[in-house]
């Protein structure tokens, strides 16, 4: 069998056991046993089939059997891992990737235990605190940093790479979660990688860890663990319901005060995560070409941190010109993408992922760590007060771990003067004051957020999953829908009147109308859901162009909140939309009792009125405007063919020979122009500006299209149709 048709049986075996044909799914499953060659799969096969039979024929003779549920879904368990481990095996013969050659090698060289790999990662504080004392034994160092990285990187891969744990191996991997002696970085890395192990084969084993994982003390390898869940039970979310015990285990976990506010948080981050593509490409088509273009300009701003001499006693105008520049705009929305925890350095960082450190897979998840001999062969083992500066941004919260390597990194190929002309903007007394100690501390109590930490390590994921450079070996988890809320496991942490409100505002705010329009509705069947959210779903259907829905849930708004005008306003735009125009004006009546010098609401009162052929009362609107706006061509043509279809010819002429004096007429303004002069008996000039909207028209029969469109207008105004044709000809040949 070659990889894709080992897949196609596999994901048909898996989709008759979501569908709960068991009977079925063990028939397709013999012959992928018999090809993997696993005589221990094909026993166990062979018992679950008798037990299935078993079970088939009390129930035919209507046995009764309390454990029968029970049995079913352990079979049903049986029989998707036996699934699992098949394609496996499968694919260790068929597959070229990483993930497979991996697992090949083990075959030849086994791996070291889990318990051996512990005992060495604990001993490394111990080790560094030794070296410390001893600086000038550098070969001690190099052993110790040596032993240790090896350690984690066998401990990253042969976890990734194991697909299901036995018994040793389970409470081998219970010791790390108790082990005092274990560095944090060392037990977030086991984290990460159970989470990427359970992605490629779910393991009950590895996912109960990964549950006691989630409720260490420490936050750092709790949040780690929680994404890691999310991330689980969004890939696999018909397989926790197979095991009892892991769902009491969830259940027991859920329970916990903080777990709503935690699932909520790592739901909106995931899907924050997949703005980053927008923000990115905001970055290199808008923010950072808008930087190089006001270059000289920025150079000579005043950012707040020179001393206010004459010296520096910069020209207003400088800024006045930023401001107008639009930069100002941009950064500003910028900054607040930053604050509330989008991935605004992913376009900064993409093109610093090439160094070798990041050759290594379980390089792209360890935390930052100043021990690292990387870190240690650029800073050395005590960095200088002189990288003081660099080291507040590698501990500040501002990067994920990923992007701090890489700052890092790149900072370390620049040469100290050089650093030095990079902050030199910044006075001895600011630096003092950021290195504060107490602020300082802020940094680092910022840092330590959980929603901080959960953020940063999704970051850290993204990059992952978006720049590694063997990534389309890898189901991109970032490339899927998200839809935790839709989850049933989750449901009771996601399904919540506070959870659906923060995720369907996030979907609206972002402009995602669709998925905010399920949520709000979800949200309105609680009976919770007040003004704001009926606003939200109105103006989100509004989006949609579904205007009886967005009317419908506007009045909801009215009626909870009435007279607001923004409500008013948007339930007279959606009437107008359609074309109800007796219905718009009564709300644009309403609105402009409140607003009675809003323009907008002015102007669409006015256009009703037209729309209804009450152009007397539309022109008093109009000419309204036009006295309140300084020579609106908008309101000239309103005005124009208001004052032309109700008779009022002279009127018309003089507000379109303003118009066609603009700048800028339209073909459509020499065309009502043309039906004025013709209406007045004045062919040769008619035909003249019909010729003039012919050449602005996008093409001759775009021209005939608007000139026919006004048939019945032009004949109910006594011209002769059969005339029609003709004028279209003289238009040509003018």
């Amino acid at each position: 069998m070659n990889e894709q048709s080992i897949n196609e049986t596999y994901q048909s075996i898996v989709s008759l056991l979501k569908q709960r044909r068991l009977k079925e799914a063990h028939t397709q499953l013999q012959p992928l046993t018999a090809a993997c060659g696993d005589y221990t799969l094909q026993s166990r096969l062979t018992q679950d089939c008798t037990a299935y039979q078993y079970m088939l024929q009390y129930m035919k003779q209507g046995s009764e059997d309390t454990e029968r549920h029970a049995l079913y879904l352990r079979l049903c368990a049986n029989a998707w891992e036996m699934a699992d481990q098949a394609r496996l095996l499968l694919l260790d013969t068929a597959s070229p990737n990483y993930y497979h050659s991996l697992r090949r090698n083990k075959r030849v060289t086994p791996p070291k235990g889990l318990d051996e790999l512990l005992h060495t990662l604990e001993t490394f504080n111990d080790d560094m605190s030794l070296c410390q004392l001893m600086p000038q034994d550098r070969k001690m160092l190099d052993t110790t940093l040596e032993r240790h990285e090896n350690a984690y990187q066998s401990l990253f891969l042969d976890t990734w790479t194991n697909s299901a744990w036995n018994a040793g191996e389970v409470q081998a991997a219970s010791q790390f979660l108790t082990s005092e002696l274990l560095p944090i970085n060392d037990l977030c890395l086991l984290t990460s990688a159970v989470t990427m192990s359970l992605l490629e084969c779910f393991d009950p084993n590895k996912m109960k860890w990964l549950l006691e994982a989630a409720r260490h003390e420490n936050q750092r390898a709790a949040q780690r663990a929680l994404v890691g869940l999310a991330l689980v039970i969004h890939t696999c979310p018909d397989r926790l319901p197979l095991y009892p015990a892991l769902m009491a285990q969830f259940c027991m976990l859920k329970e916990e005060n903080s777990m709503k506010d935690a699932f909520t948080n790592i739901y909106i981050q995931l899907l924050r995560s997949q703005e980053t593509e927008k923000i990115d490409r905001k970055m290199r088509e808008e923010i950072i070409p808008e930087m190089l273009k006001n270059v000289n300009l920025m150079r000579n701003m005043k950012f707040g941190f020179e001393d206010a001499t004459e010296e520096n006693d910069f020209n207003p105008d400088w800024e006045k010109a930023f401001e107008q520049s639009g930069l100002n705009d941009k950064l500003r929305e910028m900054n607040e993408l930053q604050m509330e925890g989008s991935d605004v350095y992913m376009s900064t960082f993409a093109q610093l992922k090439n160094f070798p450190f990041f050759n290594s897979l379980p390089n792209w998840f360890y935390p930052f760590d100043m021990r690292h001999s990387s870190m240690i062969r650029e800073f050395g083992l005590t960095p200088e007060s002189g990288n003081s500066m660099t080291m507040f941004l590698l501990q500040a919260g501002f990067f994920c771990d990923s992007d701090k390597y890489s700052l890092a990194f790149t900072m370390s190929h620049i040469p100290q003067s050089q650093r030095g002309i990079m902050f030199s903007q910044m006075t001895s007394q600011d630096m003092e004051e950021l290195m504060d100690e107490k602020r300082m501390s802020g940094f680092k109590q910022y840092a330590e957020k959980p929603e901080v930490i959960s953020n940063q390590y999704i970051h850290n994921l993204y990059r992952f999953f978006k720049l590694y450079p063997r990534r389309r070996e890898l189901h991109d988890l970032f490339g899927d829908e998200l839809s935790l809320h839709r989850i049933p496991l989750l449901a009771d942490l996601l399904d919540t009147p506070e959870a659906l409100k923060a995720v369907a505002d996030f979907h609206f705010h972002k402009g995602h109308p669709a998925e905010a329009i399920e949520l709000y509705g979800k949200l309105a069947e609680t009976g919770l859901a007040d003004a704001e959210v009926f606003q939200k779903t109105g103006y989100c259907y509004q989006k949609e162009k579904d205007y009886p829905k967005a009317i419908n849930a506007y009045l909801k708004a009215d009626v909870l909140k009435p007279d607001h005008v923004w409500t008013i306003r948007h339930l007279a735009t959606c009437y107008r939309q359609i074309r109800n125009f007796e219905k718009a004006l009564e709300y644009y009546y309403k609105a402009e009792t409140i607003q009675p010098d809003n323009h907008t609401i002015l102007f669409h009162t006015g256009c009703c009125l037209a729309e209804l052929e009450r152009y007397d009362e539309a022109l008093q609107y109009f000419f309204r405007l036009d006295l309140m706006e300084n020579e609106s061509i908008k309101i000239w043509r309103a005005i124009a063919w208001c004052s032309f279809v109700c008779g009022k010819t002279e009127q018309a002429d003089r507000y379109y020979n303003k118009i066609l004096n603009s700048p800028s007429p339209l073909a459509t303004d020499y065309l009502n122009a043309g039906h004025v002069a013709w209406k007045t008996g004045n062919i040769a000039q008619a035909a003249t500006l019909y010729g003039k909207a012919l050449h602005n028209s996008e093409s001759h029969s775009a021209f005939i299209e608007l000139f026919m469109k006004d048939k019945d207008l032009l004949c109910k105004m006594g011209i002769n149709a059969e005339d029609l044709p003709l004028m279209a000809d003289l238009a040509e040949e003018d």
